[in-house]
């Protein structure tokens, strides 16, 4: 089936993301953060906040834990040491407000895309008639409108992707989990996407934290980039993206990103090079 094709460079006013200036302001708080299987500890020390309209992207050499850290906010797996807060509630298993969005999709087959989408909502109580209200709303904000009947099997990678986010976006959360979301496409379907979701978070901005492989996406998505390293990994740099919204594909030909896409590539690629070569004990 046809990847839906929308605008990615309209026009907008730029704009800036307040800083988080003080714990008021943070929507997500972790304070020495500690995961471990047994005897491997994945990540220990890890301390950030994440302000009500940031974006937050991750990135980090494969197996330094970013999914893990992911699922520890989400409350799906607990932490050993340490504390995640959101809006004011300790997460120690998955609570209201918050939404993630996972590299494989994560549909239910057997669902219409109508159906795919309620669920959350309906898993959560919300009356029928404030379903039918906000399941086409959604549908349509992620470009799927004309698709509501159709089952995954049908859709394309890109298109399953958009059903994906359009659950999440449903239960209307104030934090939003992204893990490594366009992966699982390609490259062409992963550009549409990724200004597709910039579009959505101008419409409606909320705390995301986005992990990513991808230098290039981290620095086009985030307002900040932590970088993870080390084993057991920690935060070892946290770089601010000082690049305006909207961004656009205008913004990928910016003297300004191409700066900020090597800071991270460096930072990052002097660990890589070492544990390539690296043999384990």
């Amino acid at each position: 089936m046809t990847e839906p094709m929308l605008s990615t460079d309209v026009q907008r006013p730029e704009t800036t993301v307040p800083p988080v200036t003080s714990q008021a302001d943070a929507r997500i708080r972790v304070n020495g953060l500690v995961k471990r299987y047994g005897t491997l500890e994945v990540f220990r020390g890890i301390d950030f906040e994440v302000g009500a309209r940031e974006i937050v992207t991750i990135v980090g050499p494969s197996g330094c834990g970013k999914t893990t850290l992911l699922r520890c906010l989400n409350g799906l797996i607990a932490a050993d040491e340490g504390e995640i807060w959101s809006n004011g509630t300790r997460v120690t298993e998955p609570i209201a407000g918050m939404a993630m969005v996972f590299q494989h999709f994560g549909l239910f087959p057997w669902k219409t895309v109508y159906d795919n989408v309620s669920y959350g909502l309906r898993m959560a109580g919300v009356p029928a008639a404030e379903i039918a209200r906000r399941v086409p709303h959604f549908v349509n904000l992620v470009g799927l409108k004309g698709f509501e009947q159709a089952y995954p099997y049908q859709m394309s990678g890109g298109m399953q992707q958009r059903c994906g986010l359009a659950r999440a976006l449903a239960v209307e959360p104030n934090v939003l989990l992204m893990d490594e979301p366009f992966a699982a496409v390609d490259a062409q379907t992963r550009e549409i996407l990724q200004f597709e979701l910039m579009r959505i978070w101008e419409e409606r901005p909320t705390a995301m934290v986005f992990v990513t492989h991808s230098i290039e996406e981290a620095v086009l998505m985030g307002d900040r980039v932590f970088v993870l390293k080390g084993r057991p990994s920690s935060i070892k740099e946290t770089i601010t993206i000082d690049l305006p919204h909207p961004r656009t594909r205008e913004t990928l030909r910016e003297a300004r990103f191409a700066e900020l896409r090597e800071q991270v590539w460096s930072t990052l690629m002097s660990e890589a090079r070492e544990a390539e070569f690296k043999l384990e004990t």
